[in-house]
């Protein structure tokens, strides 16, 4: 499946030798970007965090690092008036909605199949055909279980058992599940100390490197998400508690910090209470900035329904998607989207 894409996203990894990498601060970002940078062996890696949005504000980068091509990964937005100013290659790799753009090599799995859900780590393990685990941390993080699951489990027993078989249970019921927060936090924090995560992890070449310290590397990835699963054991302990006082859709907001949980927090509610409409907010300058889960999927319109007429964005997938609407509008968004659920 997807050979045409695969092929042709091997080839523009093949013919360059100075890339610069844009990618999504999630698992799915960081593993397709660690698989195409350790394949070649060459370039620059940038997290794109806050929004998942390409524009102008990267122009810079690019004229500083003078690339010969540029890939984009798992980034559901480019800037049109970017792909105009930049004079190199740009080779975007998406699996959110069909964009329309000029100027960008375009590579999107729903091109094929329009119903697919199938994460761009799966397009970029296909591509290298190399660092499985690295690939399966990618696709277990996008809540899908690639079809090279039995060769990984094989190899990887104590991380993926043969028992397990769905996703969410990866997520949330095994070593690998903790492998795909780990690549979730270290990102989380200010970009300089993510990138040199980031770094650091193109260098480890074995999973159990990090989760049983075997490297100095590795003891370096585990301390660094050690920390932040702390600040993240405690918000998930206030947010079980308020879970129970909820009947068929679940709001929990906190106030700002400098890391942001509510993807992570949204995905372990939504594991925990299946039946349940789940809404993560923090409240960051003068927005609630906050993610949407649901089993039932429909979320984009539910969504563009529950938000129009305020201030604020939102998309996303059929059972995931972000959000973002002024403080004194969310009161009326919650009412809004109760009615349209």
């Amino acid at each position: 499946m997807f050979e045409k894409i695969v092929h042709k996203i091997k080839e523009e990894l093949s013919n360059c030798k100075r890339p610069l990498f844009f990618f999504h601060d999630d698992p799915d970002g960081l593993a397709s970007f660690l698989l195409l940078y350790r394949f070649i062996r060459e370039g620059k890696g940038i997290v794109v965090k806050s929004k998942p949005l390409v524009d102008m504000k990267f122009l810079k980068l690019v004229e500083e690092y003078e690339p010969d091509k540029i890939f984009i990964l798992d980034i559901a937005n480019v800037e049109q008036e970017f792909a105009d100013a930049v004079h190199v290659p740009i080779v975007w790799i998406d699996h959110h909605d069909l964009p329309e753009i000029d100027n960008v090599k375009y590579f999107n799995p729903k091109q094929e199949h329009p119903g697919s859900t199938v994460p761009v780590t799966y397009l970029c393990y296909r591509a290298v055909e190399q660092d499985e685990w690295i690939g399966m941390i990618g696709c277990i993080g996008d809540w899908h279980m690639p079809d090279f699951r039995e060769k990984f489990s094989i190899k990887y027993p104590d991380l993926l058992p043969d028992k397990i078989k769905t996703a969410e249970d990866a997520l949330f019921k095994t070593k690998l599940g903790s492998l795909v927060r780990a690549f979730s936090f270290i990102l989380k924090g200010k970009t300089s100390d993510a990138m040199k995560c980031v770094k650091i992890l193109t260098r480890i070449n074995d999973p159990a490197a990090i989760l049983e310290q075997k490297t100095p590397a590795g003891k370096f990835i585990y301390k660094k998400f050690d920390k932040i699963n702390k600040l993240y054991e405690k918000l998930l302990h206030d947010a079980l508690k308020n879970a129970k006082k909820s009947k068929k859709m679940i709001v929990f907001t906190y106030k700002d910090s400098t890391i942001s949980f509510t993807g992570d927090l949204s995905n372990e509610l939504m594991h925990k209470y299946p039946a349940k409409v789940i809404y993560i907010a923090r409240e960051k300058s003068g927005e609630m900035r906050g993610s949407l889960r649901s089993n039932k999927g429909g979320l984009p319109s539910v969504l563009s329904k529950a938000i129009s007429g305020l201030e604020g964005y939102g998309g996303g997938h059929e059972n995931a998607c972000g959000v973002s609407v002024a403080v004194r509008d969310f009161k009326q968004f919650v009412e809004n989207l109760e009615r349209e659920l």
